[in-house]
């Protein structure tokens, strides 16, 4: 037993050794191996009644499925400049509620190929490694060299794994998220305006940034006894601002010039909705409302009070706050991290219907995993990573091998 409870601590010293580089990537392929076992398995469940991926899925399938498909017309097609109206005379499902970046970078990567969904998951799988060395560089200084590399452990094979392999945005949109985060701890200002741009044209949410920008120039304003803040610093966090809140709308903006109607992004985005809820005439938008709709709705699906939805909402918000303000592994994380979780958490409950893609929506609060990782426990660490390798599991099954019901949407 002493032998065996040795063996972690042995590998510890072994992978120390290794050049970051190599030891990173030997880890993403390890990952990445788990998770293509797991989508080959998948594959095998999708003869179920209803599968949208029908009875001869292929790993290649889920690449291109779901969200995907909306990548890749944008990248053939491009935008609608006449939005598609529903009986109702409401506008429908359309790839406005879609940003570009990544649909045209997969498109160039793609092309000597003749194949866009290689591409995609080329830019996918590259981007995604990039991400795990970003979050090392991150988390060595904060919370040392073995609680990084298992940081990146769980971010690489945690729940989520999938996204590293298929044709989604999300891992493109992490790797500007952490250099811009990386920029920031280490003060280089100047880097974040490109990034923050196109992290405004990858994924919806760089208003987030914008407001933890805002919250980081409070933060350090008080602490300028210890910290000296200098004007060319509180110049840099008001242009950031600036420019995150610039790129924050910009999208509604050319939606709105791109089809002649002023609300086109806003419209587009609540077609979804009806999708989940039924709706007596047509959706608004209100800040936060998604959510005090949605809990009372789900809870009654599933046979309990209305009610109930809003304790549940309520709990989560109080334990994820007081996990940012008192957790000891995340305190060790930094303000920055800490400030840009609270604010894109704020940001979900502002702007964001919880439906089944909750869960794949938090990717961004994945440098949290750095709490988990500062943990000295082996069979800690062990039980988390062998948790969000089944949980992975599930998530694959369900949105991919089973594929069959309105939950089971990516």
């Amino acid at each position: 037993m002493s032998e065996l409870a040795a063996l972690p601590r042995q590998a510890a010293r072994a992978y120390a050794r290794t050049s970051t580089w190599a030891g990173i990537l030997a880890i993403y392929i390890g990952a990445r191996l788990i998770t293509t076992a797991l989508m080959l398995a998948a594959t095998g469940l999708s003869g179920a009644p209803g599968s949208r991926f029908g009875a001869h899925a292929t790993i290649a399938s889920f690449v291109s499925g779901w969200d995907a498909q909306w990548y890749w017309y944008i990248a053939v097609y491009g935008y609608p400049t006449t939005l598609p109206l529903g009986p109702d005379g409401h506008i429908t499902q359309n790839s406005w509620a879609f940003l570009p970046i990544y649909a045209w970078i997969s498109q160039a990567v793609g092309w000597p190929f003749g194949s866009w969904g290689l591409g995609a998951v080329l830019v996918t799988l590259v981007a995604g490694y990039l991400c795990c060395l970003v979050l090392f560089r991150m988390m060595r200084g904060r919370i040392g060299r073995m609680a990084a590399v298992w940081t990146v452990v769980f971010f690489a094979s945690g729940p989520l794994g999938a996204l590293f392999q298929v044709g989604y945005a999300e891992v493109l949109n992490m790797l500007f998220l952490l250099l811009a985060l990386d920029a920031l701890i280490r003060r280089r200002y100047v880097r974040l305006y490109p990034l923050i741009v196109l992290m405004g044209f990858t994924r919806p949410g760089v208003l987030a940034f914008a407001l933890m920008l805002g919250l980081m120039l409070v933060l350090r304003w008080f602490r300028r006894a210890a910290d000296p803040l200098t004007r060319r610093e509180v110049a840099h966090y008001l242009g950031l601002g600036v420019v995150a809140v610039g790129a924050g709308f910009a999208w509604q903006v050319i939606a709105g010039l791109a089809t002649g109607v002023p609300n086109a992004y806003l419209e587009t985005e609540l077609s979804w909705r009806g999708f989940w809820m039924p709706m007596d005439g047509k959706a608004v938008f209100s800040p936060f409302e998604g959510w005090l709709t949605a809990m009372p709705y789900w809870a009654k699906l599933l046979g309990l009070p209305g009610w109930l939805g809003i304790v549940v909402l309520v709990v989560l918000v109080v334990l994820f706050a007081a996990a940012l303000i008192a957790g000891r592994g995340v305190r060790r994380l930094g303000p920055e991290i800490r400030l840009y979780a609270a604010s894109y958490a704020l940001y979900l409950l502002a702007v964001f219907f919880p439906q089944s893609s909750t869960l794949r929506l938090m990717f961004p609060l994945a440098p949290l995993w750095g709490a988990v990782g500062w943990r000295r426990s082996w069979w800690l660490r062990g039980a988390v990573l062998l948790v969000g390798v089944a949980l992975q599991w599930v998530w694959i099954a369900n949105v991919y091998g089973y594929a069959d019901t309105f939950w089971r949407v990516p």
